[in-house]
């Protein structure tokens, strides 16, 4: 049985996308999040450029790419929305590097592993906007963790609809 360094799996699983998927997904997504929360109001319980983020991370398997594509993802999204510059950005960036450095470690096609992934990185992105927000930069908000819950749980439901449906755009050798 031969045994592969963390750097041959890499090398092996590197999914590709053809360029317009690099550009249109982020940016519906963008629009999606700055959009839907207009029409749902309270009920826009979800993060759309984080699934894009979480999805494009474990597939490269590139903490490099997953940390700028959450840094791009989550300032175009600050911008977008009446948060400060910089709040999204700093968690989705964390949240682009730490998926992207579990996809070099795990298997990450199977699907039970996915929904678990975007589960806690969901949560960990709430609680990095919390931090920031009330450390970083001193407001005096009240975190509603139930809420937070119920925003993990549907964007895991909506990773769940969505990943299948990248997983059909990647280029095949």
């Amino acid at each position: 049985m031969s045994v592969l360094s963390a750097d041959a799996r890499r090398d092996l699983e590197i999914h590709s996308y053809p360029v317009l998927v690099y550009a249109l997904a982020p940016l519906a997504a963008l629009v999606l999040q700055a959009w839907l929360p207009r029409l749902l109001g309270h009920f826009a319980w979800f993060d759309l450029p984080l699934i894009v983020t979480v999805y494009f991370a474990l597939g490269r398997r590139s903490p490099i790419q997953g940390t700028v594509m959450g840094c791009v993802l989550g300032l175009f999204e600050d911008a977008l929305t009446h948060h400060a510059i910089g709040i999204n950005g700093v968690a989705k960036t964390v949240v682009g590097y730490l998926a992207a450095s579990v996809g070099i470690r795990i298997d990450v096609e199977n699907h039970t592993i996915r929904l678990m992934l975007i589960f806690l990185l969901s949560l960990l992105s709430s609680g990095l906007y919390i931090f920031v927000n009330r450390f970083l930069l001193g407001l005096a908000i009240e975190p509603d963790w139930f809420a937070q819950l119920g925003t993990a749980v549907v964007n895991s439901l909506i990773a769940v609809l969505v990943f299948p449906f990248f997983d059909r755009l990647q280029i095949r050798d």
